[in-house]
């Protein structure tokens, strides 16, 4: 572990994994909407929504996608990860009232440049709704 309580390269295997759960509310989606400028009618009004193919308000994808970074910045690697990189598929909606499952787990550890390849799913219900691939730099023992 490393000062500030994250895995250091030296500690990552290939199979660790790591998860955060979280309830998505309706404070979630309109602070969201304000921070990121997305104010998409399929996430803040109902009515539009259910006219769409989702039938009624949906979170939006990178909130959804946010909890894979919670997962990457306070548990696996943890504290001092530095994002490099992220895929996303989205395969189904995330609602008010869903709980979000982010689960990552150590695919691939490249110790010589301190980078680790993550495979990253967000479930609701154990039904997958986001997949990708994280890929991070971490600390080391030699820092």
């Amino acid at each position: 572990m490393n000062k500030v309580g994250g895995y250091d390269i030296e500690d990552l295997k290939p199979g660790m994994t790591a998860s955060f759960a979280k309830t998505v509310t309706e404070a979630d989606i309109l602070m969201y909407a304000g921070v990121s400028c997305d104010i998409n009618a399929v996430h803040l009004n109902e009515e539009y929504a259910k006219t769409t193919m989702f039938g009624g308000r949906i979170a939006h994808g990178m909130l959804t996608a946010g909890f894979i970074s919670a997962v990457l910045a306070n548990k696996l690697p943890g504290p001092g990860t530095i994002y490099l990189g992220q895929t996303l598929k989205f395969k189904a909606p995330v609602r008010i009232g869903d709980t979000v499952t982010a689960t990552v787990t150590v695919r691939e550890v490249v110790a010589e440049k301190k980078r680790v390849v993550l495979d990253a799913v967000c479930s609701v219900g154990g039904k997958a709704v986001l997949e990708g691939e994280s890929t991070v730099m971490c600390t080391s023992v030699k820092d």
